[in-house]
């Protein structure tokens, strides 16, 4: 049986990745930081729950040395940040920063480990739209995701030679808890904007994962799962 590890695995997208796998018969893992009652209602489901900071390197390293080898890595875990630049303290840069390139970098490098020992291996990084084409008052968000589409290129080009694929999806607007701060006003306005006409669902973007997972010749790609939202 597969090995799954889904960073923040216990809600919105990352728990739709999570029960995609489960359904497909893997094992599971879900990482967390703080929501308990997640996780709870998570590990009720049948998924293994782990609590860890990714964006501390002796947490993930005890993760890892818990689950063991894994054979795909979804690197899903990421914070939002909604300012102006001027506004933007370094202490917030750095805390966001640590989490979404920094928790990424972190986990795929001890899932190398085990993936390079048995020359196979896929690693997923949940990157964003903004990370494609920018958000306004999301710029250091944006710089995350940025980070997070030229981390996966590096590493697919870098681990391919050891039978490790590396890919990242990028999700558009999609319903969860990260855009409940948007108004009913401001989520028609951006349904608006959006080709196929509606709101993004965790299980579009579990649906992308289970297809780089499932495809074995693709790695090194950045998949948009934004119904058209970023086609210029």
């Amino acid at each position: 049986m597969k090995t799954v590890l889904v960073t923040g695995g216990v809600r919105g997208i990352g728990k739709s990745i999570a029960l995609k796998f489960k359904e497909k018969g893997y094992r599971v893992c879900a990482v967390y930081s703080r929501d308990e009652e997640a996780a709870k209602a998570v590990s009720a489901l049948g998924i293994e729950v782990y609590q860890a900071d990714v964006s501390k390197e002796n947490d993930v390293v005890a993760l890892f040395q818990k689950i063991g080898v894994v054979d795909v890595l979804v690197n899903n875990a990421g914070v939002s940040l909604i300012k102006q630049i001027q506004d933007v303290t370094y202490d917030e840069y750095n805390a966001l920063m640590s989490v979404n390139m920094g928790g990424a970098f972190l986990c795929s490098r001890e899932a190398a480990k085990g993936m390079i020992a048995k020359q196979n291996g896929l690693i997923v990084n949940i990157s964003s739209v903004w990370g494609e084409v920018g958000g306004s008052c999301e710029s250091v968000y944006s710089a995350s995701k940025a980070a997070l589409i030229g981390f996966t290129k590096a590493l697919a080009k870098e681990l391919g030679w050891s039978g490790i694929r590396v890919n990242s999806v990028s999700p558009g607007v999609i319903d969860t808890k990260m855009n409940a701060h948007f108004s009913a006003e401001d989520m028609q306005a951006l349904k608006e904007e959006i080709p196929m006409g509606r709101i993004g669902q965790g299980e579009d973007v579990a649906n992308a994962v289970l297809y780089l997972e499932e495809n074995t010749y693709v790695t090194g790609i950045d998949l948009p799962v934004n119904g058209g939202f970023s086609i210029v």
